[in-house]
């Protein structure tokens, strides 16, 4: 009995202690309490749950060598986007209205605003690929490719062979991808680009040892990099599945959002991918003039004026998140959102719910079918939330829908691989361009008018007043939510 009553006593201790880590590391009251709730009603489990997946990294140590390594990179190239930027509001071409939105990014580490872009919206893998392809075959000095899901398919392989054969002419080729998203990846492969010259990476190698915490924090970011000047950003990962030309049997179709840019807004995805391979490779890539070319200042801007926006555990705050939240408290008339994975934080719930009791129109488009049960449960409480004070809600059924965009007004169009949730916020590494412009804008708002035709609005009264047992078992998932 004597050693029980340790057993217990030590037990007590242990749990009051984690609790207390919890309260301290923990940001979210939400996701605090969905920890602590957990690490109670789950003995052991729970502690060992909180320990593998719910350190706050970002307060931790574990990235503290990346942050190092970054910084001697940033300096190098901050005065040359910084002129650049400043000579954008000389000309005064931005509004007031984005501009608190504007510094905030640009202050809080991530990219200064540019012009002079170029900007095409590629609308699913059918338009993404020819371009991306073109683009590489066109390399003349370097090509870079980071990607959380790369697989050995048609598509793949497609892009792989072009990569190897650049390499053999004598064009730097790096290739990194994510070591959990991309785990599919064979030695053969890997190998058969290494023996070409192309210099390959994982992002944080899962390891058995560290297995959790690794699997937790991934690198969700999609981008290519061609010569410093042409840049891909966006939702769509290297698979066949995310392409609807192929014309597989069963294939279901897939509604996807891309973009490519021609401009000075690639120094800043460049910036990215050089911080994020010098964290994960033993090939360091240090600060080179030709991996960030200069780009002719016009006398009048007439191209996109763009920004880039990235966060992830190695960023001070979660600067995604935040400048979503402030985008979506600059509307003056309409927010248009499109998620696969709609589970936002309370910060956001309140400012949607701000926007529509102001008379905003509110329109979100979600999945028809999710591909997480799980996820969908807990999501569709909060469209029970939004539904309740006005949001128009719809559920896209043409197939799959996993574009990430959101369309402020008539002027902001933001597009990039954060979904609306907490892994995105919190956890992963992720990158959006915001892009202020009436044309981008009124060509993103067209695309989603478009797969409104696709969709089918949900009835508010009708969803409200299902059976009490299904709002209970949403409401149970939504517990789950900083989980998922």
């Amino acid at each position: 009995m004597d050693w029980l009553l340790i057993v217990q006593i030590s037990y007590i201790l242990l749990l009051i202690l984690v609790v207390i880590r919890v309260l301290y590391d923990t940001k979210s009251s939400t996701k605090a309490l969905a920890y602590i709730l957990f690490i109670v009603l789950a003995p052991f489990v729970g502690i060992l749950f909180y320990f593998s997946f719910g350190v706050n990294y970002r307060k931790r140590k574990l990235y503290t060598k990346k942050i190092v390594q970054d910084e001697p990179l940033r300096k190098s190239i901050k005065n040359k986007i910084e002129t650049h930027y400043s000579s954008i509001f000389k000309v005064d071409l931005i509004t007031d209205k984005y501009q608190s939105l504007i510094e905030f990014i640009r202050r809080s580490g991530s990219s200064p605003i540019t012009s002079n872009n170029e900007v095409k919206l590629l609308v699913n893998g059918e338009e993404k690929f020819p371009q991306l392809l073109e683009a590489l075959k066109n390399a003349t000095s370097h090509i870079h490719i980071e990607y959380y899901i790369y697989e050995d398919d048609f598509t793949g392989n497609q892009v792989a062979d072009i990569l190897i054969n650049k390499a053999k002419q004598g064009v730097e080729v790096r290739f990194m991808y994510d070591d959990f998203g991309s785990h599919d990846l064979g030695k053969e492969f890997i190998k058969k680009l290494n023996d070409a010259g192309v210099l390959t990476a994982p992002f944080y190698e899962i390891k058995w040892y560290a297995f959790a915490s690794r699997m937790n924090y991934r690198n969700h970011r999609k981008i290519a990099i061609i010569d410093g000047r042409v840049g891909f950003v966006g939702g769509i990962n290297m698979s066949d599945k995310y392409r609807n030309d192929l014309n597989e049997e069963n294939h279901l179709f897939w509604r996807d959002t891309h973009l490519m840019i021609n401009g000075p807004a690639t120094s800043y995805l460049q910036y990215l991918f050089v911080c994020d391979w010098n964290f994960c490779s033993t090939k360091e890539l240090n600060y080179n003039e030709v991996y960030f070319p200069s780009f002719k200042e016009p006398e009048t801007i007439k191209e996109e004026i763009l920004q880039i926006a990235a966060s992830g555990p190695d960023s001070p705050e979660p600067v995604i998140f935040y400048s979503l939240l402030k985008a979506i408290g600059s509307a003056q008339k309409s927010i248009y959102i499109t998620s696969p994975y709609f589970i936002p934080e309370e910060s956001i719930m309140n400012a949607l719910i701000v926007a529509i009791q102001s008379g905003l129109d509110v329109k979100i488009i979600i999945p028809g079918v999710s591909d997480s049960k799980m996820v969908n449960a807990a999501a569709s409480s909060y469209y029970t939330e939004l539904l309740s004070y006005g949001a128009k809600i719809y559920k896209y059924n043409k197939g799959f829908i996993h574009a990430k965009t959101m369309i402020i007004d008539d002027d902001l169009a933001v597009v990039g691989s954060a979904n609306m949730d907490y892994r995105s916020f919190d956890l992963n590494f992720e990158v959006n361009a915001m892009i202020y412009s009436q044309k981008i804008a009124k060509q993103l708002k067209d695309i989603f008018n478009n797969d409104l035709k696709e969709s089918e609005q949900i009835d508010a009264e009708t969803w409200l007043n299902r059976p009490k047992h299904i709002h209970l078992w949403e409401k149970l998932f939504k517990l789950l939510s900083p989980f998922l």
